[in-house]
């Protein structure tokens, strides 16, 4: 029984005389790891990783793009370094080409800032009228085409309203707008028996407006009612015959635009005086004074002041 004892008791004798050596040796082996440890750390660099967060948010769409361009430009700067000269570094005598861009055929015409709807301006043209004409449509009311004996020359101060009334339109060398013109008139008569006339004009006057052109020709015609100090009753021959006269005023020439707001004009007006034959019978016999009338032309000169701004139609 005795001998059943020792062999029962003989494994855990062995056993518990082997755990301290066991945790001895454990215990050697977590030393010799962290020597080890210990050491590592005082001769290896520690590499910490980098982390960018832009990069990580970034739109996968702008990443892609960016990675196909690369190469794309890796290509390109490959293929300009194999050209000569294409380097900076490199001495070479060609130059780069120089984009040029060409001109715009539909560029903007100033004018349209200075012929335009609604504007308004002030006109004041002065005159020099010594040559006598026949009256242009005697043809047309059987009268003879010729000219009297009496001359005269009339120097016609205009002051006016212009009104355009449209902006520019029309084509090719038709080009152009209308401007609604109201004129006062004074004329003093240096030769001829009358010294003055009175009148009011009206009339429409069209302006060929090339395209960025400052100078525009046009033409104008004005009709009118005025006041003469008539001679013809007082027996001079070929006077006039009554003081209530009609007139009619035709001109030509060209506008020149220094600004928007100023120009200046010159050219030729012809300037037509007449009673209609009212001093000529009508059936009153104490009447009987002939209509001869008063047909001059001669050079014109004016200025054109606009009245106010900012008025422009757009739409136009």
């Amino acid at each position: 029984m005795s001998a059943m004892r020792i062999l029962f008791l003989t494994p855990l004798i062995c056993a518990v005389s082997w755990f301290p050596q066991a945790v001895a040796s454990i215990d050697g082996t977590n030393r010799l790891g962290e020597d080890a440890m210990r050491k590592t750390r005082e001769t290896e660099t520690c590499v910490v990783p980098t982390f960018n967060g832009l990069q990580y948010f970034a739109d996968p769409a702008a990443i892609s793009g960016q990675a196909t361009r690369d190469p794309q430009m890796s290509h390109l700067e490959a293929t300009k370094s194999a050209v000569p000269g294409s380097n900076p570094g490199e001495g070479s005598n060609v130059s780069p080409p120089i984009e040029r861009v060409p001109a715009s055929p539909n560029l903007a015409d100033f004018n349209r800032d200075i012929y335009y709807r609604n504007k308004l301006e002030f006109s004041l043209d002065g005159g020099w009228l010594p040559v006598n004409v026949p009256f242009p449509l005697d043809v047309f009311v059987g009268d003879v085409y010729n000219t009297y004996p009496l001359k005269y020359t009339l120097v016609p101060i205009i002051a006016s309203l212009r009104w355009h009334m449209g902006g520019v339109s029309g084509p090719l060398f038709l080009r152009g707008n209308f401007d609604l013109t109201l004129s006062g008139s004074v004329t003093t008569i240096p030769r001829g028996p009358e010294s003055r006339y009175f009148s009011y004009i009206m009339g429409i006057r069209r302006n060929f407006v090339r395209r960025n052109w400052r100078a525009a020709p046009y033409f104008d015609v004005r009709l009118g009612v005025g006041n003469i100090d008539a001679k013809g009753r007082q027996g001079v021959l070929y006077a006039q015959g009554e003081d209530l006269t009609f007139t009619v005023n035709m001109g030509s020439g060209v506008r020149y635009n220094i600004s928007p707001r100023y120009s200046f004009s010159a050219g030729l007006n012809f300037m037509h005086i007449s009673n209609l034959d009212l001093s000529q019978g009508n059936g009153k016999p104490y009447w009987g004074v002939r209509n001869y009338g008063i047909n001059v032309y001669g050079p014109m000169v004016g200025i054109d002041i606009q009245l106010r701004r900012h008025l422009r139609d757009t739409a136009q």
